[in-house]
């Protein structure tokens, strides 16, 4: 009776150990499935091919979070920065002081990680009051690989301008000062929004400041962002350097 006891205990333990591999088979499976989905649909957005779209998908948080937090992310970055440097390098700078290069500024020159963590990275629905909130802290880190890229810029006699849809009124001097404490020391000019900018697209507002650049005798050699909006338009450079991010979109 008691080695029937045993057999029967033993039994259960396998088929318990069987449904659990069963189950962690069927788990991987599916994890694998979202992955590959995933990454179809975050390099449709890197390839503007996916537009507008106002969330990330709550199937691909995991897959984001991954994305940018363990690797990929910067190394993506320093791929577009080899690029960069390459073109750079082909560069002569004249001696008039209009050699221009355009940076935007969120999530190309200072990151908005941190943020973007506690929206469930691009999960949740775009909050300006809460963007706002912790954009007044001025507390973002710098994106080192951009960073290094704008003081070679600096450097080498370009004028660095930086542009970006950042109220001026409203977080003038916190994205100012962040900027400093990040080291972005020696740019141009900081080219924010303002009342005259009301209503427009980020294309649209980008778009216009560059062509008034350009008026003005610039060069415009390239320019640098992680949004579309940040690069198409009129007076978009001679080359575009576009940054990966799967977390939100501009238009």
């Amino acid at each position: 009776m008691k080695s029937l006891r045993q057999l029967l205990l033993l039994l259960l333990v396998m088929a318990s150990g069987f449904k659990h591999v069963i189950s962690s088979t069927i788990s991987t499976t599916q994890f694998n499935l979202d992955n590959g989905l995933c990454l179809s649909w975050r390099l449709a957005v890197e390839a503007n091919n996916m537009e507008p779209w106002p969330t990330v998908p709550t199937a691909c948080l995991i897959y984001v979070k991954s994305y940018m937090l363990r690797g990929q992310y910067n190394k993506d970055v320093e791929m577009v920065v080899d690029q960069i440097y390459e073109f750079l390098s082909s560069i002569v700078v004249k001696d008039d002081d209009k050699d221009a290069w355009i940076l935007d500024v969120d999530d190309t020159c200072i990151s908005n990680i941190i943020y973007y963590q506690g929206k469930r990275f691009g999960c949740d629905p775009y909050d300006p009051q809460g963007f706002k909130s912790w954009a007044m802290k001025g507390a973002c880190p710098a994106i080192p690989q951009i960073l290094g890229v704008y003081k070679t810029l600096i450097e080498n006699g370009f004028k660095v301008f930086l542009i970006t849809g950042r109220d001026e009124l409203l977080l003038g001097p916190s994205t100012t000062m962040n900027l400093f404490m990040q080291g972005f020391v020696g740019h141009e000019q900081l080219m924010m929004r303002n009342s005259t900018h009301k209503g427009q697209s980020a294309t649209i507002f980008k778009s216009r400041i560059r062509k008034q650049l350009v008026e003005e005798g610039y060069r415009i050699h390239g320019n640098i962002g992680d949004q579309w909006s940040d690069l198409r338009g009129e007076c978009s450079g001679t080359r575009t350097f576009k940054l990966p991010n799967p977390m939100y979109f501009v238009p």
